[in-house]
Order: structure tokens, then C-alpha cells, then sequence
């Protein structure tokens, strides 16, 4: 004989139906709970006692401050002494870019020099992983601030001409020092030892 005999216990599987005047207060204590009226609180208070406190954007006249390593849009730089594309055109940009975005076209100038005839950027391929600017020993690649890149065109925002600042800006002096992520520290004069040479 069983010692641990269980019982069990047959439950009536009818749904008592609610008569119109319970289905009535039933929505009434589902609508009007203690829950409803902690969130109004608390959205009142800040409506009355924090009229000054701003938590949103007036976006098309006021923009995020994006870090100084956010990875938007590429950026040709200009040397900031002669306004000259830093591009030396060596090409390793066109080589690490795991997609396959980047175009560069050369030739040959009368000085023995590579010079660059046209940069260009697929931005539909691009997945702005960096690793074009990380590569870049002249800093001439840079991601930039700038993280609209909405388009009715395929071709905006990829050729040479949109991608390098305009001569008129940088002549302005809108473009300054890149301080991103690659470039220089601040204080990195002051840490470079300084050779006996003089030339």
C-alpha cells in the first residue's frame, strides 16, 4: 500500500460569465489604477518644477556633438600651410579596404611624382569600419563629424570634389587640424625627442 497517496482535485472548467455591471467596474479598476496615476505624478512634477531642462534637439538647427572617434562620412584634407590635397596617392587605402569601396587614379607628373587624378568613394559598399584612415600616413583620409548621408542621387557624396574640402572654405579657415581618432595627440611635440642634428 501507498503511503504518499495523492489526491487530486477536479476543477470546474466553466468561465463564470460577467454580467454587464461587473464587466463595467472590471474596466474601471483596469483603467484608473494606482499605476496610471504614479506616471501622470511624475510627469506632471517634471512638467512644473523642471520647465528649464531641455532633454530634446531642435534637430535641423542643433546637431549631437559626436565623438571624436565616430566613424561618419570621409573627409579629404588639405595641408593646412600651402592648401595642397594631402593625398600622396601611395594607394594603401585603395589596398586594406576589406570592401573593395575605394578607387584611386594616378599618373605620373613631370616631377617623377604620383599625383592624384581622381579619389572616389562607393559609399553604398563602404561599412566604415576605419581602417582606410587608421592606414593613411599623411592623415589625407579622415572620417568627419558629418553623419547625414541621405541622398536622392547614387553618386552624391563620392567623388574627389565632395569628399575634399573647397578651396574657398578651407581658404576661410573652416577646415581645421583633424583631432580624431589617428591623429596626433596634443602634447606630442613635447614627447618627440629631439635629434642633435641640425639641418
Amino acid at each position: 500500500m501507498l503511503k504518499n497517496k495523492k489526491t487530486y482535485i477536479k476543477i470546474d472548467e466553466k468561465i463564470k460569465s460577467l454580467t454587464p455591471t461587473e464587466k463595467f467596474v472590471q474596466v474601471i479598476d483596469r483603467t484608473f489604477s494606482k499605476d496610471l496615476f504614479v506616471g501622470l505624478g511624475i510627469v506632471v512634477k517634471r512638467m512644473i518644477f523642471f520647465k528649464r531642462e531641455k532633454h530634446t534637439l531642435d534637430y535641423p538647427n542643433e546637431k549631437y556633438e559626436m565623438s571624436t572617434r565616430y566613424r561618419a562620412l570621409h573627409k579629404l584634407m588639405r595641408l593646412l600651410d600651402s592648401g595642397q590635397n594631402s593625398c600622396i596617392s601611395c594607394g594603401l587605402c585603395e589596398k586594406i579596404c576589406i570592401a573593395d569601396c575605394i578607387r584611386i587614379e594616378t599618373k605620373k607628373s613631370e616631377d617623377g611624382r604620383k599625383e592624384m587624378l581622381d579619389y572616389s568613394i562607393n559609399l553604398n559598399r563602404c561599412i566604415y569600419c576605419g581602417f582606410c584612415a587608421e592606414v593613411c600616413p599623411e592623415l589625407a583620409i579622415v572620417h568627419g563629424q558629418d553623419y547625414e548621408n541621405a541622398s536622392e542621387q547614387r553618386i552624391h557624396y563620392t567623388d574627389k570634389t565632395t569628399l575634399l574640402t573647397p578651396l574657398d572654405e578651407f581658404l576661410d579657415g573652416k577646415q581645421i587640424e583633424f583631432t580624431g581618432y589617428g591623429s596626433p595627440s596634443i602634447d606630442a611635440d613635447d614627447k618627440i625627442k629631439k635629434t642633435p642634428l641640425s639641418y
